[in-house]
């Protein structure tokens, strides 16, 4: 359910303590949040924006975020106009669900300039936008131009209009109800659900003025599968949970958008994929029929042979004759081409079958390409399948590596990222890691860890690798790692799956081959249930 009027001045009184605030660090998250770094009363804090059409909010949050590596031109000017700017005040449009925020800042010149931000969170249509002095648009994170809606464009440059009051009383200040008239259409703030809610409650003896008297002084949020405000929800038979504000909202909303911020990030690299694994699967059957064809190379020789054993001179017009095999003592339908004689067509039985002799060990070679390159693509799909943010932009720079994608040119040199791969440490002091991608899989492999470590892989699937960084592992530690490595494959779903483990010294590097391949030498076996909740346990995250 999207915010209500009410919320968002829940959310603004919050925030007054704070201001005025420096907005220190700007960063869009995603295609539709803003995270800003702000520092207010002594205080640093992170205010996240929202304009997303279900989950449009703003709020104060500690959790952490990755960003794009590559800000997008809004956001380069929001940094250009709000980077080291105050922001004086807040302030709610009678209880409607847009706000506005007063701006101080010191131009080029070094004069001092107002500029206002406008939040609007309403619904589809929330948005963020940047006014200058004059009243007319510097920049809006969701342009609407005139042929979608005349009466208000929301352009670069365009005079900026307010969204128009709706004119309706403050349920806070005037308690008065209309008979005969839905309380919707009487009172600003209230959403649909919470006229539900207020309506139950007056249907149960409360009053209209009790139930905004408690409203009025609630700090929480209360949550249910069903819904959530700022008051217990008695309309709906199951237990509300109470969190504070703000810590509510990221209790909601900060799964939900993290994985709209990885579909950002890998939405388009599944698309690439997916299409380079349609493009293999067409390829191959091409493959196999190039082969069949190329096996078939001795028949050619035969058709040769027999119209040079025959002495066959005309064959122009003809398609096809049949010649007697002295040897089997059969007729052997032999195929010509009309428009050669019979020498002419014996030589080019002779050279078709040369060149299918030939070609037999190429074709060979490229449908063991094909298929290597479609388990590395369907392993990468599975990948990006459980990515996380930082994840999914490792799995963008293989891809580049790769030659799938086409790699966006920066200014400046390049700098060599630093791969995310994930370690534990247990209660007994041992350390776990495990790569998410192929780039992590290598450098955990590789590179980072002691020949002696144990290295454990699902049998037969793509998936992690998984490095226990001693030499004697515990039986728990050995079955945690296992169950690591079972739960990030393709495996994940499956019981009693396979997990091979050695030290890591008896792994070799395959020449040529594509990230994350690795040849084993003696290796132990062991078999493992995934299970989810030993890993949320040990704090990964799933």
């Amino acid at each position: 359910m999207a915010l209500d009027g009410i919320l968002l001045a829940k959310i603004i009184q919050q925030l007054q303590p704070l201001l005025p605030a420096r907005i220190q660090k700007i960063y869009q998250l995603s295609s539709q949040e803003l995270l800003f770094q702000i520092h207010g009363n002594g205080t640093k804090q992170q205010l996240l924006v929202s304009c997303h059409s279900d989950y449009n909010r703003i709020v104060l949050t500690n959790r952490s975020y990755v960003s794009p590596k590559v800000a997008n031109s809004f956001v380069m000017v929001l940094r250009k106009y709000l980077e080291g700017s105050v922001i004086q005040s807040i302030q709610q449009a009678e209880l409607d669900r847009w706000c506005v925020w007063q701006i101080s800042r010191k131009n080029e010149l070094g004069d001092r300039e107002s500029l206002k931000v406008y939040v609007e969170l309403m619904g589809k249509y929330a948005n963020f936008i940047l006014v200058s002095s004059e009243g007319k648009i510097i920049d809006a994170l969701k342009h609407i131009p005139p042929y979608e809606n005349q009466n208000r464009v929301l352009l670069p440059n365009a005079p900026f209009q307010e969204v128009e009051s709706q004119h309706k009383r403050n349920p806070f200040q005037d308690y008065h109800i209309l008979e005969g008239q839905p309380l919707l259409a009487q009172f600003a703030g209230f959403s649909p659900f919470l006229v539900r809610e207020i309506e139950y409650r007056m249907a149960h003896g409360q009053s209209f003025e009790a139930i905004m008297q408690e409203i009025e002084a609630s700090s929480s949020i209360y949550i249910t599968s069903k819904g959530y405000h700022c008051i217990p929800l008695s309309m709906i038979d199951e237990p509300c949970q109470k969190y504070p504000l703000f810590e509510g909202f990221d209790v909601m909303y900060y799964q939900l958008e993290q994985q709209q911020r990885i579909k950002d990030v890998a939405g388009n690299l599944i698309k690439v994929v997916k299409n380079q694994i349609r493009h293999l699967k067409k390829k191959l059957p091409q493959l196999y029929d190039a082969l069949d064809q190329a096996n078939d190379a001795s028949d050619w020789q035969k058709y040769g042979d027999l119209l040079f054993m025959h002495q066959v001179k005309d064959t122009k017009g003809k398609e096809h004759i049949s010649l007697l095999d002295y040897e089997t003592n059969e007729m052997v339908n032999v195929p010509l081409d009309p428009h050669l004689d019979g020498p002419q067509n014996a030589r080019r039985a002779f050279t078709k079958y040369k060149k299918l002799t030939k070609g037999v060990s190429h074709i060979h070679n490229q449908i063991d390409l094909a298929e290597s390159e479609l388990a590395y693509l369907e392993g990468l799909k599975e990948q990006l399948e459980l990515a996380d943010v930082e994840t999914a932009e490792e799995m963008k720079q293989e891809l580049i590596k790769g030659g799938y994608l086409k790699e966006q040119q920066k200014r400046g040199p390049k700098r060599q990222e630093k791969l995310h791969v994930t370690t534990i440490t247990l209660d007994n002091g041992v350390q776990i890691s495990f790569g998410r991608n192929n780039l992590q899989n290598d450098q955990l492999t590789w590179h980072t860890s002691d020949r002696k470590s144990i290295w454990l892989h699902a049998k037969d699937y793509h998936g992690a690798h998984v490095v226990i960084h001693t030499a004697q592992p515990d039986e728990y530690t050995l079955r945690l790692g296992a169950n690591i490595a079972a739960y990030f494959s393709k495996a994940r779903y499956s019981s009693s799956v396979p997990i091979t483990y050695c030290p890591l010294k008896e792994l070799k590097k395959i020449p040529g081959a594509k990230p994350g391949m690795v040849q084993l030498g003696s290796y132990r076996m062991i078999y493992i249930d995934p299970t989810p909740a030993q890993l949320q346990e040990v704090g990964i995250s799933i």
